[in-house]
């Protein structure tokens, strides 16, 4: 039968943007919202009105429905695994809109079938695109999978393509690598004065001439 939500712990592993997000969203539904984060200085829970843990195996014990929302490396790959699912509370709900490498399907389909896990809803998987009439997770039972595009909305994609500008136009005017978001390279970047780089392409657009600031720094460096 249906139950209610208040009262209930939501366990958010990883509090960052999204998943700070979701944890004010849940607060007004009335969950108890606990956090796992080793990389968030102290007083982050004050601020947001959460109760931290400091360990994965304490968020797992104390949560009716673990959210996952932390990146994927070398160490957390299957994070949620045989072990790890042991520890949670029977018929505890488990969401996944992060990264698909971070959970086990087989083991999650296992204790999907054995009723050790209630439900999950996954919205990323180990192997994209994801086919629900094959591998591992075809017969689990009470499983909800969406491809990768729980985000996906009109006003969504035209987000996207302005953000993009918005990092290529601040990558134009020198303002490298510091202070560029989201950026996976930035020991390729080569630094230089972002006044410097905005005169030049400045410059370039009342001369309607093409201007790359790395390869003018590179040419310059040569000369040298």
């Amino acid at each position: 039968g249906c139950a209610r939500i208040r009262g209930d712990t939501l366990g958010l592993v990883g509090l960052g943007r999204i998943g700070s997000a979701v944890a004010l969203r849940a607060k007004a539904f009335g969950f108890n919202v606990i956090f796992y984060d080793p990389y968030l200085p102290d007083g982050i829970d004050k601020s947001l009105g959460l109760t931290r843990v400091y360990t994965l195996q304490d968020l797992l014990f104390q949560s009716d429905c673990v959210s996952l929302h932390c990146t994927l490396n070398e160490h957390n790959h299957h994070l949620i695994n045989e072990f790890t699912i042991k520890q949670m509370r029977p018929g505890a709900f488990l969401v996944n809109t992060a990264r698909g490498g971070l959970v086990d399907d087989e083991t999650l389909a296992l204790a999907l079938k054995q009723g050790r896990i209630r439900a999950a809803a996954l919205d990323v998987h180990e192997n994209e695109p994801f086919n629900v009439f094959q591998g591992a997770l075809k017969d689990a039972p009470n499983l909800i999978c969406t491809p990768h595009a729980a985000f996906f909305s009109d006003a969504s994609a035209t987000e996207l393509r302005e953000m993009a500008a918005t990092e290529i136009r601040r990558a134009i005017v020198g303002n490298i690598p510091d202070v560029l978001r989201n950026c996976v390279n930035k020991e390729y970047f080569i630094r230089t004065p972002a006044s410097a780089v905005a005169a030049a392409a400045t410059a370039s657009v009342i001369q309607k001439v093409k201007y790359h600031p790395y390869y003018q720094i590179k040419k310059s460096e040569k000369k040298k």
